[in-house]
């Protein structure tokens, strides 16, 4: 016996995108990608999947607060035909708006197992810290009764 899963809409829903915007991930409307993010003490972690991406397709930019994200998965080229095509090819692209409170001088990127993860200090000046109170030498009070 057979099992098979459907779910028409998702199926409408693909026939529709492919065509009236071209096949998922085109330039006209890009795929995003899944995303975890998180802090661990003083690290913002963020964490993207991009599996089947080539590392050497994968751009990073920081501009302002703006962290962009692209990645490309190219399809296959060759004399065959497609049976299945539910992985989305093409371009991926993410915008985020990161806060003041990030170091965004010290960005460290990797890539491993088909997920990108991004390391973000926090800044310094956003850290919690202790001030000293100052005296100017020994206080002394007289007490008149």
């Amino acid at each position: 016996m057979l099992l098979r899963t459907t779910d028409p809409f998702r199926d409408l829903d693909r026939l529709a995108q492919q065509f009236f915007n071209g096949s998922p991930g085109t330039t006209n409307r890009p795929v995003t990608m899944a995303m975890d993010a998180w802090r661990e003490g003083d690290t913002f972690v963020l964490e993207l999947d991009l599996p089947g991406v080539s590392p050497e397709s994968i751009d990073l930019d920081v501009e302002r607060n703006v962290l962009t994200i692209r990645a490309e998965r190219l399809g296959r080229n060759g004399d065959w035909e497609m049976l299945a095509a539910e992985r989305p090819r093409g371009a991926f692209s993410r915008q985020l708006v990161l806060g003041d409170n990030l170091d965004l001088e010290h960005i460290d990127a990797g890539y491993d197992a088909g997920v990108l993860r991004l390391t973000i200090p926090v800044a310094e000046r956003a850290k919690p810290r202790k001030i000293q109170v100052a005296t100017s030498g020994p206080q002394t009070a007289a007490i008149s009764a």
